[in-house]
Formats: C-alpha cells, structure tokens, sequence
C-alpha cells in the first residue's frame, strides 16, 4: 500500500504529464481522479460514481450554459456585432484613441450579452482588426486591446465561469452576476483610460477619428446599439430585481436575440441552425469538462484532502492578503498550464472550503477568482484570448502579446481594489430584489 503523500505526487505528475502530452483538460483531470480512487478503496471507491454523476450533472442552473451560448451564436452570426461597432465608433471613436477606445467599448457591451471572452474577443476583433489595420493603427495596441477587451466577456454578467463556480459552491448565480457588473464597469473605464492617456502622450499609435457629423448621424448611432440595449435591460434587468431566474433570463436573452437578429441583422434560418451547431459543440465540451470536474471533487472528497489542506493552510497562519498573494501565485502557475474553466475546477473544490477561515465571501471570491482567469485567459502560453486574436489578423503572437501587458497591470488595479474595497463587489447583490 503506497502512503498518502506518494499517492498524490504519482496522481500530480500523471495529471501534469497528461496535459504537457496535449491531452484534453476532461481526460486529464478524470482520468487521475479515477486512479486516484482505486488507490484509496479499490474498485469499491467507485461505487459511488453513478450516484454523484446524476446528482451532480442535474442541476437547473447548468442549464443556463447553452442557452446563453446560443444567444452569444445567434448574435454572432446575424452580424450584429458590426452594427454595434459602427455605432458605439460615431460616439466614442472621437476620443483620443479612436477606434481603440471603440474596441473596449464593443467588447464591454458584448459582454453583456454573450457570456464568453471567446466569443466577445472574436466578434468584435472580426470587425474591427481590418479596420484598424487599415487606417494604420499600432498594431500591437490594436491587437492587446482587442484580447484585453475580451476578457470583460467573462467578468460583465452573465459569465459562464460564474455560473460554473456557482453550481459547484451553491453560491446565488444571479448574485454572482451582478457582483460583476462595477468591477467590470471600473476595468472598462480604466482601460479606456489608459487608452486615451497613451494616444495623447504618443499620437502615432492612433489617429483622430471623426464622430457623428450632425444629429442624423448621431440618432443613427444610437438606434445601432438600441437593440443591445434592449437585450441587456430584458436579461440582466430581470435578475437584478429578482423577476425571473438565471435560466429563464437565458431563455428571454435566446428570444430577444433571435428577434433581434432577424429584425436588425442578417439571421436567416441557415445561420440559426449553424448558431445550434456551435451551441451543441460548446456545450458538449463545457458539460464534460465540469463532468471531470465533479469525479475530481468526489476523488479528493473521498480521501478527505479537503480537510487536510484546510489544516495546512490554516496552519501557516497566512493572513487574508497573503491567502490572496498565494492564490495570484497558484493561478498565475496554472494559467500558464491550463484553460480558465479547468482552473475553476480544479481549484475551487480545493480552496472553497478554506474561505470561511479568512472569512472571505463567496460571492466575492467569485469575483476575484473571475479577475484572476481574466489574467489567465491573456497570458502565454496557454492564454487563449491570444490565439483568437492572432487566428483573425496578419499579425504575430508575439505583438499580442506585446500589446496586452498594459493591460495586465490595469487588472492587478483592479484585483486590488475588489480586494482592499469589497464593497466594490457586494454593494449591487445586497440591493438586489427577491434576494
């Protein structure tokens, strides 16, 4: 019988030789999991696989997950990203930056309505990258604003990273998304600054743009970002004064979304379809991997490692900002290993527990464990934000990467002041209605 400590070492190096090997994150997380329990109890630890794959995999609010997929899809391929972009460009563009200044500000609204930095990075970088590169923009500035932007995807409500934390810690998801909404609010607003700050001091990196030329220019402009206004206040409008649940806010955002596209894009029935398509492979993809997740969670649950790190940890007698700092160390490791949604669930099995001995909140770890993918999602190697850009333009990977280190630092900003100022987070949740 091998001890404890050789157990988890051999199941470690397994897991982090199955993902240097390119193995799938599902595969790598389950597959140690699983031999994790036979070392522990033999063929009798798994007996209680089938119970929690049921218990754990039927929960309403995953149900969420495709349905804003889909509303993302559908807003994609109706190409009402670009009416947006169009728009927001004849109000914001004329700001020092230009279109840059455009570019967060069509990533921050899409965000609002998607769910996913993927999609949100994807979107609006397909409109704007060949405009851009056009009118002879810093490419560097262009591309790192672009990934940087899309990031806001995940932390601007809804956020499938939030939904996915919630059902692993039965943590309120409408909560969770409305905790996002003034941290994502003060990046946004921070990065635009920044943006306007490096234009004025370096004016090469972004010519001036002109706005809206008279009132019919200006009331077009406002009548391209109207149908986004009116998906936002339809879905996150809902949850914050407690009328409807997570899911039926999807459900709502998936009509409004199709409406909208054939209204004011370019949907057609061949697109819908295509949009089911994307929606059907995401979700395949997303479900499995949270699959994984809860076999790693009945594995470490099993041989009581959860109470074991918790003694540990509380045994170092960290204080609350040095539990922080040893996370920022432990995430920043993993995001140079692994995706965002394998770090949530991983970790958050793992560190969920231990919370309560800081006396941190739920609903604010959330947010700080969003902010710290954030980070993940535009850091080399793995940081797929990156890949995205650079999948969609001429440039290098190295120039995005280039470009999104201001970025970096304005998150730590923000990471910073969720964390000194809760408040920051907590303030909207403790008004919601029907909490």
């Amino acid at each position: 019988m091998l001890g404890p400590e050789l157990q988890i070492l051999i199941v470690t190096v397994l897991f982090l030789g199955l993902l240097t090997a390119g193995m799938a994150v599902p595969f790598a997380i389950a597959v140690p999991a699983v031999i994790y329990l036979l070392m522990q109890g033999g063929f009798t630890a798994l007996s209680g696989l089938g119970l929690m794959s049921w218990g754990s995999m039927n929960t309403f609010a995953l149900t969420a997950v495709p349905l804003f997929m889909f509303m993302a899809d559908v807003l994609s391929v109706s190409g009402l990203s670009n009416r947006i972009y169009n728009g927001l460009a004849k109000l914001v563009a004329p700001l020092p930056g230009g279109l840059l200044q455009t570019n967060i500000a069509g990533c921050a609204i899409f965000a609002s309505v998607s769910g996913s930095s993927i999609a949100t990075a994807a979107s609006i970088g397909g409109v704007a990258l060949p405009q851009l590169t056009g009118r002879s923009y810093n490419r560097a500035l262009a591309a790192g604003s672009l990934a940087a932007g899309g990031t806001l995807g995940i932390l601007i409500p809804p956020s499938f990273p939030m939904i996915i934390y919630g059902t692993f810690t039965e943590t309120s998801v409408p909560k969770l998304f409305i905790a996002g909404v003034i941290p994502g609010l003060i990046m946004t607003l921070l990065f635009m600054i920044y943006i306007g700050i490096h234009a004025l001091i370096v004016p090469g990196v972004a010519p001036r743009e002109q706005g809206a030329r008279n009132v019919r220019e200006l009331l077009r402009a406002l009548a391209d970002i109207a149908p986004f206004v009116v998906l936002i206040a339809g879905t996150l409008g809902g949850l914050y004064f407690g009328v409807v649940t997570t899911t039926e806010a999807a459900v709502i955002g998936c009509f409004l979304s199709i409406l909208l596209g054939f209204m004011f894009g370019d949907l057609t029935l061949k697109k819908l379809i295509e949009a089911m398509h994307s929606t059907v492979n995401f979700t395949g993809n997303i479900l499995f991997l949270i699959f994984a997740a809860y076999v790693f969670s009945y594995a470490i649950s099993f041989a009581g490692i959860g109470e074991k790190l918790t003694e540990f940890i509380v045994g170092m007698k960290l204080t609350t900002l040095q539990f922080y700092l040893v996370l920022f160390c432990l995430f920043t490791v993993l995001g140079c290993l692994i995706e965002s949604l394998g770090m949530i669930v991983i970790t958050v099995p793992l560190l969920f527990p231990i919370l309560g001995r800081y006396g941190i909140d739920p609903i604010l770890f959330g947010v700080v464990l969003v902010i710290y993918i954030e980070l993940g999602q535009i850091s080399p190697p793995i940081g797929i934000n990156l890949f995205v850009i650079q999948s969609i333009w001429d440039g290098k990977l190295s120039e995005v990467v280039y470009g999104t280190i201001p970025f970096h630092l304005i998150m730590f900003v923000v990471l910073a002041m969720v964390i000194f100022w809760p408040e920051l987070a907590l303030w909207l949740p403790a008004h919601m209605s029907g909490k």
